[in-house]
């Protein structure tokens, strides 16, 4: 740590001193508006004059309506039409590292489906000894797992590419989200159809208009792919596939088939369009990678951002994000301060887990002077996340998949934040 970056962390004494410090600043402040205390702290409220609502009012229950501004939002810009789109999960709002499934981002190609779980099949054919057809009833009959992953977009950050282009966090990292799913491993149902030796892929398709099917490696599949029913403890929302889904952990979103209807076991992929042009990443002199499944080492600081300013003025502040990445658990996270000239370590909430978000923090005594933060992931491969500059060094500017480029927010004086750039 650089003398700079030790002048900025606060020991514990240091931190509660600090604000002790800001609360007392705050009731002088006060005291010299008004004479009376404060009655949001002396006086009786309304709400503590009354009952409140009745067990039965919210059968199923929501967010309170002070909170109605953390939701998902889509950029009307981006799609032609919302049918074939995506919207964004609210992460500069979040906090811990599992996603509330009513926040978690969407990524349709034609559309979000009703179907019922009584009218559910899931067929895996192919290059195996016995075809069977599966009923949901039949999927909650084989013994279960449950484990939390990450699902992210390839195209998370894909608009970020040639500079900074979205002022919120939200919207240039938030095609992600981190689950606990519970099902079936697909490596389960494949022995139980009986895979030929010969057999070196699947192909894996949807029950919606786009079937959206992909290849997978036999090796990823018989691995840790799970044939999913609950997330979160709850029934699939419809948005994500209800009543199953696909969970490839650690590998592009593309990939996580939902409303899961069929698995066939192959010995070569198939060459479709989808898989051929439009999950590739063109490199600078215009050669396309075509199977970049694994989502690199990557990181973003959530708070401060642009969508959450800092309102409180100088003293005490909590600084924290989100690391992730599909190589394995994240094994550390590195904050900068001053554009990426110097850093400290970032305290993980919990040490990072296989291919699952881990919530970082950064306690500081924040001056009022303008900072240029960054997040940098490390992982347990010892991969470590690359500037914009070292990505565009290999990569160019053509690309729209696998942006895993460290983020800069400029914190201005007054709080607010900004996406920018830094050489």
């Amino acid at each position: 740590m650089s003398d700079d970056a030790k002048g900025m962390a606060p020991s514990r004494r240091q931190f509660l001193t600090g604000a002790a410090a800001a609360g007392a600043g705050a009731v002088a402040a006060g005291a010299g508006r008004a004479a009376a205390p404060d009655p949001l702290i002396t006086e009786v409220q309304d709400w503590a004059s009354g009952l409140g609502d009745g067990v039965d009012v919210t059968p199923y229950g929501l967010p309170i309506e002070y909170e109605s501004d953390v939701v998902r939002r889509n950029v009307e810009w981006l799609t032609a039409d919302t049918i074939s789109s995506i919207n964004f999960t609210p992460i500069h709002a979040l906090d811990g590292t599992i996603t509330p499934q009513g926040c978690a981002f969407e990524r349709h190609h034609s559309g979000a489906i009703e179907l019922r779980k009584e009218d559910y099949r899931l067929m895996i054919n192919g290059l195996v000894d016995t075809p069977l057809v599966f009923t949901y009833a039949d999927l909650e009959r084989f013994p279960r797992e449950n484990r939390v992953y990450f699902c992210e977009c390839a195209a998370n950050s894909g608009m970020e590419w040639a500079g900074a282009q979205l002022n919120g966090a939200q919207f240039t990292h938030g095609m992600i989200h981190n689950m606990e799913y519970s099902g079936v491993p697909l490596r389960t149902l494949l022995e139980e159809a009986g895979v030929s030796p010969q057999s070196k892929w699947v192909y894996v398709e949807g029950a919606d208009a786009s079937s959206n099917g992909r290849s997978i490696p036999l090796e990823k599949a018989m691995d840790d792919v799970l044939v999913a029913f609950k997330a979160n403890g709850e029934a699939l929302r419809k948005e994500h596939g209800y009543p199953v889904r696909l969970v490839v952990p650690g590998w592009e979103g593309n990939l996580w088939i939902k409303w899961l209807r069929r698995v066939e076991v192959m010995d070569q992929p198939v060459e479709s369009r989808e898989e051929t042009s439009k999950y590739t990443d063109t490199l600078a002199n215009g050669i396309s990678r075509k199977w970049t499944w694994e989502m690199d080492a990557k990181s973003v600081i959530t708070s401060p951002s642009p969508q959450a300013p800092v309102t409180h003025g100088k003293g005490p502040l909590v600084i924290t994000g989100l690391a992730w990445s599909g190589r394995g658990a994240i094994s550390g996270v590195d904050v900068s301060l001053d554009g990426g000239k110097t850093w400290q370590q970032a305290r993980l909430a919990a040490p990072g887990a296989d291919k699952a978000l881990t919530r970082f923090y950064l306690d500081i005594n924040w001056d009022g002077a303008e900072m240029l933060l960054q997040s940098r992931a490390r992982d347990t491969s010892g991969y470590v996340q690359p500037t914009k500059a070292q990505l565009r060094e290999v990569r160019g500017l053509n690309s729209i998949y696998h942006n895993n480029a460290i983020q800069t927010w400029w914190v201005k004086a007054n709080g607010e934040a900004e996406n920018v750039e830094v050489s």
